[in-house]
């Protein structure tokens, strides 16, 4: 099992910053790949960008240029920076992690993104 805890979320205007860690727990040593992913009300949820035990990292199209994802591996603990937030980024922000050999996922309980426009 993993658990995963997240923190940063909040209020912010448009073109403000905020910066989201996930801290992962339990098997650790199973993970490969960590993420972000987010749902805004009445939407999907969509994958923000995520980044493997090697540090390749992948972006949604509508982020990149703006977020940085980022891993501390001896922390065990995933960093989303978002820059020049926009509206549209309103969103439940959830952290992922992705284990070996199974390529089950495990999900964290969700931080509230709101960007005001």
């Amino acid at each position: 099992q993993v658990q995963l805890v997240e923190s940063g979320g909040g209020l912010v205007q448009a073109g403000g910053s905020l910066r989201l860690s996930c801290a992962a727990s339990g098997r650790v040593a199973s993970i490969n790949t960590m993420g972000w992913y987010r749902q805004a009300p009445g939407k999907q949820r969509e994958l923000v960008a995520t980044i493997t035990i090697g540090g390749t990292t992948n972006y949604a199209d509508s982020v990149k240029g703006r977020f940085t994802i980022s891993r501390d591996n001896a922390k065990n603990t995933v960093y989303l920076q978002m820059n020049s937030l926009k509206p549209e980024d309103t969103a439940v922000y959830y952290c992922n992690a992705r284990v070996v050999p199974t390529s089950w996922n495990y999900w964290g309980q969700g931080t509230q993104v709101t960007v005001s426009s």
